[in-house]
């Protein structure tokens, strides 16, 4: 049995569920629209180019879980998940969770993106062990901070090792799943790195490095 990471964004699902997430609130008038859109997609934008100050962008996008009342939020993302995120399912991610199932693999994904967001997103992918930038929490409400390590970058090897410590696993004969080249310091950390439908960059370093690449996305 062997350990299989995933990121979710853009790899196990056709779209960022973080920045998507910010668009279904513009579209539901749950924020500042103009003003939200345009600071949203910058922050995207910095994301993508691999410049991203994560602990800004979560004091921006968590602001909207400490402004809506929780039964609201859950609503929400009830919407959200039939109206976004299902149409960006992709069979071809499911049938490769399956192939690792089915190997005796132990299944985790990891993503920048905040568990609020996500966790939904993975139980329906069938996933259950998931890392993700955590929301502070206090008396049950959130506070618009980040507890602990975002899970961004060199923050996702911290969280992993935490994680095997705590668990008592390794990577041995480990695999990771991205689209990005900010996954690039987990990417070199485990023994099967794979490159999935890549943004450019990091389709360069898996050509260079001879990686895998793969479409879940193309037939």
């Amino acid at each position: 049995m062997a350990l299989a990471i995933f990121d979710l964004d853009n790899t196990l699902i056709a779209g960022d569920s973080d920045h998507s997430w910010g668009q279904f609130l513009v579209s539901e008038k749950r924020v500042d629209a103009e003003q939200f859109e345009q600071i949203n997609d910058r922050f995207y934008a910095d994301y993508v180019a691999g410049n991203l100050d994560i602990f800004a962008y979560l004091a921006f996008s968590l602001r909207p879980l400490t402004e809506i009342p929780a039964p609201e939020l859950e609503q929400l993302h009830r919407k959200f998940m039939q109206t976004v995120i299902t149409p960006l399912q992709l069979p071809k991610a499911h049938a490769l969770l399956q192939k690792h199932r089915d190997a005796g693999d132990r299944l985790l994904i990891i993503s920048a993106t905040n568990r609020f967001v996500i966790e939904p997103i993975c139980q329906s992918l069938g996933v259950t062990e998931l890392l993700a930038s955590e929301p502070e929490k206090v008396n049950g409400r959130y506070t618009g901070k980040v507890f602990g390590t975002p899970t961004y970058q060199q923050g996702k090897v911290i969280r992993l090792q935490e994680w095997l410590a705590a668990e008592k696993e390794s990577l041995e004969g480990s695999w990771f799943y991205s689209d990005s080249i900010n996954d690039l310091p987990l990417l070199l950390e485990v023994d099967n790195p794979v490159a999935v439908d890549p943004c450019e960059k990091l389709k360069r370093e898996a050509t260079e490095r001879q990686w895998p690449i793969i479409s879940l996305r193309n037939s």
